[in-house]
């Protein structure tokens, strides 16, 4: 178990339910995927604490509806000061309960950092009214109204940044929300629920915890008007099912088998490092982790050999010491996952370019494992990793090499690497897929809209398409 002296910041966890600090009957241990120890416990919310924060959302929407545009605005503000004051302090707590690297918990690329920065972008977009005509005798105008009640689920790799990547939309313009973390990792957002009460009126931001039967009891729930979720395809095609009794809004951000396709021209001292980190970011355990990553035959043997002189140059390791650069995997159901691929593609008899032996001993840790030209029907291509795994794959010809990349049920995310930029656009141009980066991955902002073809995703997020997925249309029309 882990020491008092670091368990003192972190214990006595509780929802937040009705601007309230609300203890469960039942608890829920969190594990710290490097040590296997206990982190904390976390309330297991029953059916009547489920009923209990929908109805304080529900009370609190009709206030919070008409609470003035600018002043939603100001404590969304308000949010982001309140986690830049405990910054240090959740940073650790996300570390011990997630993995990931210290430097990567606090970091501004992604979680306690850029969620500060998401807050305060978004704090100041505003739902616009769009003015369809405008005569002497007849005005049109469509205005965007709060849905009312929205449930929030995010998932266990990005626990703070997916949250607040659905509560920042939904709180300027209008909802109220309950949010629900992952069991596996709900700390990090229980203590911002319970910060956030310092901010924010009772009921308009509600945050309970639980086991796997909390989801479907909020996606079937009456009381909710939106269900806003990121997590697997399998599990967003269970909410739809379950959403569609009450016909709730939707937005499902699911899984992705990105593809990275690197062209023969391309400059393999500057693109090497930044395809390792496209792949291998939070240990490959991300939607938007290149899964698949091309490599034209020209260039193969050369490219291959420095992507795995480059990974041997990683530190993997617990978060908290210092100069890790890759944690463990999350959780014991994901690893269990990983290292099954693994030995899928030794039982298929792939070339291991590197790794590919699953240590023993404590925690959950998977060496950086690259496995050289698979074939496309092969486990560890045709299957989403989420994890320290990733195929390199020869091509010859682009109409080739866009054929296999297209060739998957997912389309999230893509991108092309090439000295010639027109050349890299024109590819991207035939990729199914929501967002292409060209000669660079994994930009994102509050102000580029987010979104996926295929099973990756239903709605969008982020820009101005995702503050409106939590709006209602209203179109008023007016003679004079």
């Amino acid at each position: 178990m882990l020491q008092r002296t670091e368990m003192d910041l972190f214990d006595n966890f509780s929802m937040t339910i009705g601007g309230s600090s609300v203890f469960a009957a039942g608890t829920l241990p969190v594990i710290n995927p490097a040590s296997e120890e206990i982190v904390g416990l976390a309330p297991r919310a029953s059916r009547a604490d489920l009923d209990s924060a929908v109805a304080a959302a529900r009370a609190a929407a009709a206030p919070w509806k008409t609470t003035p545009l600018e002043e939603r605005q100001r404590l969304v503000r308000d949010l982001a000061s309140l986690v830049k004051a405990h910054d240090a302090d959740f940073a650790r707590l996300l570390t011990l309960e997630q993995g990931k690297p210290l430097h990567a918990a606090r970091g501004s690329v992604y979680e306690v950092t850029s969620i500060q920065n998401w807050l305060e972008a978004v704090s100041r977009k505003s739902p616009p009214v769009e003015v369809l005509l405008d005569t002497p005798q007849r005005r049109v105008e469509v205005h965007r109204d709060p849905l009312g009640v929205v449930g929030a689920i995010a998932p266990w790799n990005f626990p703070m940044t997916l949250a607040v990547w659905k509560i920042a939309p939904a709180l300027v313009t209008g909802n109220t929300m309950v949010l629900k973390p992952s069991p596996f990792t709900p700390l990090t957002m229980l203590k911002f629920g319970e910060l956030a009460k310092e901010v924010l009126p009772p009921g308009v931001l509600n945050v309970i915890s639980g086991d796997d039967a909390l989801g479907p009891w909020m996606t079937s729930h009456p009381g909710f008007d939106k269900i806003a979720f990121t997590g697997s395809t399998a599990t967003g095609k269970a909410i739809m099912r379950s959403a569609a009794d009450t016909m709730k809004r939707i937005t499902l951000e699911m899984g992705g088998n990105d593809a990275a396709i690197v062209m023969d021209d391309a400059d393999l001292d500057a693109v090497v490092p930044k395809l390792f980190w496209g792949a291998f970011s939070n240990n490959g355990q991300f939607c938007l982790a290149t899964k698949r990553l091309y490599v034209h035959e020209a260039i193969y043997d050369r490219f291959a050999a420095a992507f795995v002189a480059y990974a041997r140059t990683v530190k993997v390791g617990n978060g908290l010491d210092e100069g890790t650069q890759l944690g463990p995997v999350q959780n014991r159901r994901q690893y269990d996952f990983v290292c099954a691929l693994i030995a899928s593609s030794r039982a298929a008899g792939h070339e291991f370019l590197l790794g590919g032996e699953v240590p023993k001993g404590t925690g959950y840790f998977v060496p950086v494992t690259i496995i050289g030209n698979p074939s496309d029907d092969s486990r560890v291509v045709a299957e989403e990793a989420f994890g320290p795994v990733l195929p390199l794959l020869r091509f010859k010809t682009v109409d080739e090499v866009v054929r296999r990349a297209n060739a998957s049920e997912y389309g999230l995310g893509a991108s092309v690497w090439s000295a010639d930029v027109a050349k890299a656009q024109a590819i991207g141009a035939r990729l199914d897929a929501g967002t292409i980066w060209i000669n660079t991955i994994h930009v994102l902002s509050p102000d580029y809209v987010f979104g996926g073809y295929k099973q990756s995703a239903l709605g969008k997020e982020n820009g101005l398409d995702g503050l409106l997925e939590y709006t209602n249309t209203k179109t008023v029309v007016t003679d004079f």
